[in-house]
């Protein structure tokens, strides 16, 4: 199994940008102090949701303060930048890490970004797939043309090319953020892996990766490629050593920050949005995933790997605000529950 932290740099109410980012920063240095896996990192524009507005810059900042760790992006918004261009950003990534970077994309949200960033709504409605494509072709081949409805050109080479630099390794990992049927399917058929989201349970999870093994199968996918698929799920942690502890860390904290964050999306085109009522999403949050005691956390991360057949966590350590807390939750993880977990 392996565990790392899911990092959003949420800006609390009362708190600054930079108190958010150094929070995030810290972070990532001690789940490699800890004896964690990965650090997932987040992205969001114009929003105190989350303060990080390009999470491949991040990673590589982290990439160069960490030796061990992998460091992958949970998102990259593809709609909101030329999938060659996040191509290369990852590629450079991979190479000068000697490939413990991932890049995970979205399809994100009908924000005022695609305004700001003159992508457009018909980036985030119909071209996904296309800019997917393009960026996994960027990262697998030696040179790539392009000639589909929003992106074409002459062919190019890749440089740098990951799978020369690195022998035997093809390149960064891609994952991609799934929450419908549709997006599923379009991460299946590629045989990329997926990340699922905390606002669904272990339930809802383990028919998504059914379903994934279904559409890859279909797709002509390999049984060995399907069985070995790396999907992420994203959850909550906090650890005290009573849970009634753990539950009112976070339940005092998030529903300020949710509400605080949520409120501040601005949809490109004006259309309704409906938001959570942040009291209920936050205990929905701690019910669902590893809050309370170390013991109670391994065994709801060992559960949830049971029931899914997912081996990855990203966990969001930082429900409380507070930097000590933070490092708290991120130290017991690794050296009170990854012993549990084998």
């Amino acid at each position: 199994m392996h565990v790392g932290t899911f990092v959003l740099a949420a800006q609390f109410p009362g708190q600054g940008q930079g108190e958010a980012l150094h929070r995030a920063v810290r972070t990532a240095e001690v789940t490699e102090e800890a004896g964690l896996d990965a650090v997932w990192l987040a992205e969001h524009h114009f929003v105190p949701y989350g303060t990080c507005p390009s999470a491949v810059t991040f990673a590589a900042l982290l990439l160069g303060r960490t030796r061990r760790i992998r460091v992958g992006t949970a998102v990259s918004v593809l709609p909101t930048v030329h999938p060659v261009a996040l191509g290369e950003q990852a590629a450079l990534l991979h190479v000068t890490s000697g490939g413990r970077f991932s890049l995970g994309v979205g399809r994100g949200g009908p924000w005022v970004d695609l305004e700001v960033f003159g992508t457009g709504i018909e980036a985030y409605e119909k071209g996904f797939p296309e800019s997917l494509d393009l960026l996994v072709r960027w990262l697998r081949q030696p040179s790539v043309e392009a000639s589909g409805e929003r992106f074409a050109f002459r062919e190019v080479p890749v440089v740098p090319r990951p799978s020369e630099v690195l022998s035997g390794v093809p390149g960064p990992e891609v994952v991609v953020a799934c929450t419908s049927p549709s997006s599923i399917r379009l991460a299946a058929e590629r045989g990329l892996p997926m990340l699922l989201g905390m606002h669904v349970g272990d339930e809802e999870k383990a028919e998504m990766v059914a379903l994934w093994r279904k559409y890859a199968g279909a797709a002509g996918r390999s049984a060995e490629e399907i069985a070995v698929a790396g999907h992420v799920s994203a959850g909550v942690c906090q650890i005290a050593d009573r849970r009634t502890d753990a539950v009112e860390a976070v339940t005092k904290a998030m529903p300020g920050w949710l509400k605080h964050g949520l409120d501040a999306h601005v949809t490109v085109d004006g259309r309704a949005r409906s938001m959570r009522d942040p009291q209920a999403y936050t205990e929905l949050l701690c019910g669902l995933h590893p809050v309370g005691t170390p013991r109670l956390c391994a065994d709801r991360l060992a559960a949830t790997s049971e029931r899914t057949g997912i081996s990855r966590f990203a966990l969001l350590v930082e429900g409380s605000g507070d930097l000590a807390a933070t490092e708290e939750t991120v130290r017991r993880l690794g050296a009170e529950v990854l012993p549990h977990l084998g």
